[in-house]
Formats: structure tokens, C-alpha cells, sequence
């Protein structure tokens, strides 16, 4: 049909009378050369055809390849519908893959090169729709545009997929915790919040919006918090070790240690800010003053609470000491030697309570606790290792499974 062209160019320069309709196809990327390997410009119905067939079959979803089926049906109907009777012709017109001023420069040489050979008195332009707005300019400065045909290709099936997809999705919004809690926990959360505010609104006249602002900034926040540092899964893991023995065994040493240190700490604070003789009635407002109370309010405090701080402490280490040897974890020996050296920090903080209430005690006493619980920690770490070396059956390896004893059978079987 290629060679036909010139012949029919020919018979349209004697025909003046009739109208020249080029419909031209434009391919700005070159999918038809790049991917079905068909040399542009293509000219004529059947040449458009069958490249058309060939992009197909590289790329079943090229939108290209309706557009030049398009650009057939547009001049099929043209001939078939106008009984004056025309002269039309398909091309197919390609950019390149590079986009840019070279797509611009290469589609304007196959256009000129069509021109040349059907010499068209109008121009229909059929495209997907991508860059219109950069084609239309490059064409209509050589040849009127009478029309532009955008194909937009249809998949119905799409349409089936999307609702399918939609609705799980919204099956695992409503069913999947890890969902739910974002999807629906959080909105519920405010809900409930917002009618609590205006339940109380009735009863009690205040701003329910600017409360219901700042409560709703707060649980919004932590929220975005805990997500963020990952708390709500330390937070969930806690709660689920809580249902073992060994869990709460360490949780209820954890809150009985913490609250006898805040009980300790309350206390020697109270006791020593009403002693007239540590902190003067009424307080200074020199700066200096306060730099030289400080110490020695300091060391009050500390001398107070330590003892209680130090059996809170030492409360919660031997908790979790307790649910590690349920568990038969080997951590066990390790919490024990931190649970001694806890013990005989007593000694050191007691020591440096007594040099902030009075500077000119001699540092002797302090180094010299200091020197014991540095040997506490040294003996009593070798002590707990060979302890677990010796009773290494009933405790589990770092892997989960209990030790017997044999040390390269153990790695031996870890290996396989």
C-alpha cells in the first residue's frame, strides 16, 4: 500500500475539487518502534493495522495501539458517511523516547514527510491524550487541525477489580486489628471523647469546643507517639508476658519497687524542705545563697531516702531475678550479680550524702567503697558463670532451648 501512495497523491492533485483528509496518529514515546520494532512514519489503513496488531501483541495494554485503530475507524467512517466523496489517508507519526527537543525535532520530520506525499487540505489528530498540549502547536503551524480525537481505553474489568479491591480492604479495615485501631479505634476514641464533653456540657457551662480541641490534640499525640517509638508493641509484648507467672512475678516487683521509691523520695523531700535548719525560713531569693544550700539540701535528701530507694531497688531486681529463674532464663545469673552491686551502692551513695552535708569529711571512706564495690562486681560475675556453666541444664540457651551441658553439640546442631 506504500507503493500506492505516490499514484494516489497523484490522483488527488488532479481531483482539486475534493477535500484532503489526513488522520494522523501520534506516537510521542515511539512504543510502536521501541517495542514492536515498526519503522515510522507508517502510512495507509492496512500498514496501521498491522503495526497496530504487532504493539499488541509486545505490550497488551499500549494505549498507542487504539489510538491507531482509531485514527482506521475515523477514515473508514469518513468514507463511508460522506457522499461528496474525500480523499482520506491514515499516518502514523513517532516522537522518541528520549522526549524533549529531540521527540519534537523527529515528529516533525515524519509529519513533513507525510505532507509531501499526500499533500492534505485538513488534519484530523487522533492521540491518547499525553502532551496534547505539546503536539497540537507543532502541527497547526504547518497544517489546520479540523479536529482531535483523545482516546481514553476502557476497561470495565478494571472497574470490577477496583471495587473488589475496595471492598477488602475495607473487609481488613473492620476485621484486622493492626487496621482497626487506626481506622476505627482512634475516630472512636475522639467520638467517645466529644460526647463525654457535651454529656458534661449539660450540667456544667464551659467551652466544650476548645476542650474538646485540647483533649483531642492529646490523644491524637500520644497516639502518633507510641506509633512512632514503637510503644504500643513494647506496650502489647508487656501485657502479654503479664499472663505468665514469670510476668507477673516482675511486674508486681517493678510497681511495689517503684512505688517505695517514689514513697522514699517524697518523704525525705517533704522531711528535709520543713527542717528550718537545712533550707531558712524564709527562703532566699539570693542565687548565691541558694548555690551554697544546694549541697547540702542535696545530701539531706539523699542521707533520708537512700535506704528505702535501695530496697526498692533491689525489690525490683530480685523480681525479675525471681521470674528469670521460673522462666529458666539465663539472664538469671546476670540480674543476681546487678541485684549484689545494687546492694552495695548503698554504702557509696550513703558516703557521698555525707560529703555534700559536710565538705571537710575525708574522701577515704567513699574511694575505699567505691575499690569494694568495683571487687564485688568482678568476683561476683566469674561466681555467677561458673554457676551457669554448672547448672546450665536447667536454663535455656540464648536460642530457646535448654542447655545440656555439651557445648559443641549444641553449636554443632545450631550450625545444622
Amino acid at each position: 500500500m506504500g507503493r500506492a501512495m505516490p499514484a494516489q497523491g497523484e490522483q488527488g492533485l488532479k481531483e482539486g475539487d475534493k477535500e484532503r483528509i489526513l488522520i494522523v496518529c501520534v506516537d510521542r514515546d515511539n512504543d510502536v518502534g521501541r517495542k514492536a520494532g515498526v519503522k515510522t512514519p507508517i502510512i495507509g489503513k492496512e500498514e496501521n493495522i498491522d503495526a497496530a496488531l504487532k504493539l499488541l501483541l509486545a505490550d497488551p495494554e499500549e494505549a498507542d495501539a487504539n489510538a491507531m485503530f482509531e485514527a482506521v475507524r475515523i477514515c473508514n467512517n469518513l468514507e463511508r458517511d460522506i457522499s461528496d466523496g474525500i480523499i482520506c489517508q491514515v499516518a502514523t507519526i513517532a516522537g522518541s523516547e528520549l522526549g524533549g527537543i529531540a521527540s519534537d525535532r523527529k515528529l516533525i520530520s515524519e509529519l513533513n514527510e507525510v505532507l509531501k506525499k499526500f499533500n492534505p487540505s485538513s488534519l484530523i489528530l487522533v492521540t491518547d491524550g499525553f502532551s496534547d498540549e505539546d503536539i497540537i502547536p507543532l502541527i497547526q503551524s504547518r497544517i489546520p487541525i479540523s479536529s482531535v480525537r483523545r482516546i481514553v481505553v476502557k476497561h470495565s474489568e478494571t472497574i470490577e477489580e477496583t471495587a473488589a479491591l475496595f471492598s477488602r480492604y475495607l473487609k481488613k479495615i473492620l476485621e484486622e486489628p493492626r487496621y482497626s485501631r487506626v481506622f476505627l479505634g482512634l475516630p472512636g476514641i475522639l467520638l467517645v471523647m466529644l460526647g463525654i464533653l457535651s454529656f458534661l456540657a449539660i450540667f456544667i457551662r464551659y467551652d466544650i469546643g476548645t476542650w474538646a480541641w485540647i483533649i483531642g490534640l492529646v490523644i491524637v499525640g500520644s497516639y502518633l507517639i507510641g506509633k512512632g517509638y514503637g510503644l504500643d508493641k513494647k506496650l502489647s509484648a508487656t501485657l502479654s508476658k503479664l499472663s505468665s507467672p514469670p510476668g507477673l512475678v516482675i511486674a508486681s516487683s517493678l510497681i511495689f519497687g517503684l512505688l517505695l521509691i517514689f514513697v522514699g523520695v517524697y518523704q525525705a523531700t517533704s522531711q528535709v524542705l520543713s527542717s528550718p535548719e537545712i533550707l531558712p525560713r524564709p527562703p532566699p531569693t539570693d542565687p548565691n545563697a541558694w548555690l551554697n544550700i544546694m549541697p547540702k539540701l542535696l545530701g539531706a535528701i539523699i542521707s533520708t531516702s537512700i535506704t528505702i530507694i535501695i530496697i526498692g531497688a533491689s525489690i525490683i531486681f530480685f523480681g525479675r531475678g525471681l521470674g528469670l529463674l521460673l522462666e529458666h532464663d539465663p539472664r538469671f545469673w546476670r540480674t543476681i550479680v546487678f541485684t549484689a552491686v545494687c546492694a552495695w551502692s548503698w554504702k557509696i551513695f550513703n558516703e557521698i550524702a555525707r560529703i555534700l552535708i559536710d565538705p571537710t569529711i575525708p574522701l577515704d571512706s567513699l574511694i575505699a567503697s567505691i575499690v569494694v564495690g568495683i571487687i564485688i562486681a568482678a568476683v561476683s560475675t566469674p561466681i555467677a558463670h561458673i554457676l551457669s556453666k554448672k547448672y546450665g541444664g536447667f536454663f535455656k540457651e540464648e536460642g530457646g532451648a535448654k542447655s545440656d551441658g555439651k557445648g559443641e553439640e549444641s553449636k554443632e546442631i545450631s550450625k545444622r
